[in-house]
């Protein structure tokens, strides 16, 4: 691809009518030759660009690394981090005697008030399983901060697939128990008796799994808030203690949210219910899996024979890879200070404020002309756009790590080190003011946010880069991509979830009855139209699952659209690389979106990710949005038309 070009037209499939299938019209020669690298689920743009930014991050880590860093400084920390997960011959020589104390401590468990502060301490050290805290805004009184308690200790990925007797499940099920086995015996059990204990520990996340909500139902933020005072949790929930596991993991609070009440009354029954010794064989699975990284090569190839079963992925990542994503997870925002001092500038930043300042406008006046919105709301809708907290890059304060102790030699201690100073900030946070300026991605993410409890709207200096983003690209380019990425994060705050949040952040309806009904209408016929796209044989996406991220898409691709009609290019009919304007901006879009997964990776992916498929976030939208039948002559009888009356708008 010459770079000067952005658009790589040599992927283009003209034996692909675009009205059929713009996303195999734009990337079509690209998938037919795409191999999927046996260390990977799936290749294509993002995966590109993460590649790119690994080599970045290697190098940076690589220096870190190397002696004569200053004492004390966030180089000396990532490089002493890095060097000892690259020191494989004492990680090996190890084996598991990192978690040796700890399985002492689960032997020596007698009971289940025993069994709740082995968790409190496995949740301080970052691998908690069952009772998992999270800190932040109060939905209902967004600017302070509580804790929430979720759903969670199950090892599978979902509630789900404990319950499906599909084919694939049941193969994933055979794996992930092998997987249990396989660690079992290697803390020196018998092969025979692992097995038995693998499903014994299934059979307890089984139990659990039928007390947690669906993916579905988990999109219910009303359902999901349930305010309780710590005393009547102590009185109902006898077994788990409140009080006691409050205290222990450090957080001073007279109520908290839970966010799944059911799963929280099971879990209670069965601490009860469940022998003290299937607690302890849970737990040491939990341990071994969650730690398994942090181990030896035997544990690590056994975690990874699993996760090839769920992903699709047939070679582990080389090693500087895994220590690179635990660097980026342990001490992210030191990791990317390195990583924004040496690749992202001010001019990107400031490009970048302008596209997101052009999409406000954009959605400003789209909500002006809705037809279907009474002007009281329209008003509220604006004020809230308006509020918008626009974060662009990186922090502009950034975390103190300087109480976490590494060292060349104990890479495991030094990731629970991490791990417990990120614990100690977020519980201190309960009960105090939220501070707008934290971040919940690290610099170098490739992704982007919108926060309702905050109203802010997030863009790591990872995206910020092409296909997404170029300082020298036309504006064509850079609004088919990040701009449409910029209004799908804007529409969030509109979208099913988003919309019953005010400018505040706090959980509240906003609408007028009229208003709301017909909004609910349009989340019906965005539900109607993805449950009907099938993506493997007889898989379909799940529209109740993805429709909050499928409204962001609709919406997003209008308001990048208006919005770069208000630039000088969108406005002139100069063609490059043979593409008007028009088509170079769905073009980009649609180029960003390229992709190619394993089977495995997309039957996850349907079952767990409220994304859609890349090739349905593509075509999903594009049907809906009539400039795209004009740019590209869409017409009746073309596989994606629709009528116009037909023509899903909300935004």
């Amino acid at each position: 691809m010459e770079r000067a070009q952005f658009l790589e037209v040599a992927n283009v499939d003209s034996s692909v009518k675009p009205g059929d299938n713009f996303f195999l019209y734009v990337n079509g020669k690209w998938i037919k030759s795409a191999v999927i690298p046996a260390t990977e689920s799936s290749v294509g743009s993002f995966k590109d660009l993460d590649i790119r930014t690994r080599g970045h991050l290697k190098e940076i880590l690589e220096d870190a690394a190397k002696n004569g860093q200053a004492k004390g400084g966030i180089e000396q920390l990532v490089g002493d981090f890095y060097a000892a997960g690259m020191d494989s011959a004492t990680v090996e020589s190890r084996g598991y005697e990192p978690v040796r104390p700890l399985l002492k401590k689960i032997e020596g468990l007698t009971d289940a008030a025993s069994v709740i502060a082995f968790e409190a301490g496995s949740e301080k050290d970052g691998h908690g399983s069952f009772l998992p805290a999270f800190i932040g805004p109060d939905e209902k009184n967004s600017s302070m901060n509580t804790a929430l308690f979720v759903q969670g200790g199950l090892g599978l990925p979902d509630r789900d697939y404990y319950f499906s007797k599909d084919s694939a499940t049941l193969k994933l099920v055979a794996a992930y128990q092998k997987m249990l086995t396989t660690l079992f015996t290697l803390t020196g059990g018998d092969s025979v008796v692992a097995a038995k204990n693998a499903t014994v520990v299934y059979n307890l996340e089984k139990q659990l799994a039928g007390a947690h909500r669906t993916n579905v139902e988990l999109r219910n933020p009303q359902l999901n808030y349930n305010r309780f005072a710590v005393a009547t949790l102590e009185e109902k929930q006898p077994n788990i203690g409140w009080k006691s596991y409050l205290k222990a993991i450090g957080i001073t609070a007279d109520s908290v949210n839970v966010g799944q009440p059911g799963y929280y009354t099971k879990l209670n029954e069965m601490l009860k219910t469940v022998p003290v010794s299937e607690w302890k064989l849970y737990l040491t699975a939990h341990l071994l899996q969650n730690t398994a990284n942090e181990l030896s090569s035997a544990f690590v190839n056994a975690a990874f024979a699993y996760s090839s079963e769920l992903t699709g992925a047939k070679k582990l990542k080389p090693r500087w890879e895994r220590i690179y994503m635990a660097a980026d997870g342990s001490l992210g925002e030191a990791l990317g200070q390195l990583y924004v001092n040496k690749y992202f500038t001010e001019d990107a930043k400031k490009r970048m404020l302008e596209l997101v300042n052009n999409l406000e406008k954009s959605f400003d006046n789209r909500i002006t002309h809705l037809d279907w919105m009474s002007d009281s709301t329209k008003q509220v809708a604006k004020e809230k756009l308006h509020t918008f907290l626009k974060k662009i890059g990186f922090p502009d304060k950034w975390k103190d790590y300087s109480s976490v102790k590494v060292a060349r030699n104990t890479y495991f201690e030094n990731v629970e080190a991490a791990a417990r100073n990120e614990h100690a900030f977020q519980v201190a946070q309960v009960g105090k003011p939220v501070d707008k300026t934290l971040w919940q991605m690290t610099p170098p993410t490739i992704n982007a946010y919108y926060n309702p409890t905050i109203n802010e709207i997030v863009f790591p200096a990872g995206i910020l880069q092409f296909p997404f983003f170029d300082p020298n690209a036309d504006d064509a380019i850079n609004y088919g991509g990040i701009g449409m990425v910029i209004g799908h994060e804007m529409t969030h705050g509109f979208d099913d979830q988003g919309s019953q949040y005010d400018k505040e952040g706090n959980m509240k309806d906003w609408w007028n009855k009229t208003d709301k009904e017909k909004f609910q209408t349009k989340v019906n016929q965005v539900i109607s139209l993805y449950d009907g796209f099938t993506v493997l044989d007889s898989v379909h996406v799940k529209g109740a699952l993805t429709v909050g991220e499928n409204m962001a898409d609709i919406g997003g691709i209008a308001i990048a659209y208006d919005a770069f009609k208000m630039t000088k290019q969108g406005q002139d009919t100069t063609r490059i690389d043979g593409f008007t304007p028009d088509q170079r901006f769905f073009m980009s879009f649609a180029q960003v979106w390229r992709s190619k997964y394993k089977d495995a990776s997309v039957r996850k992916n349907i079952n767990t990710d409220p994304h859609s498929p890349a090739m349905w976030r593509v075509l999903g939208p594009l049907m809906n949005f009539t400039p795209f039948y004009k740019a590209f002559d869409v017409k009746e009888g073309d596989k994606m038309y629709k009528p116009e009356s037909e023509r899903i708008t909300i935004w």
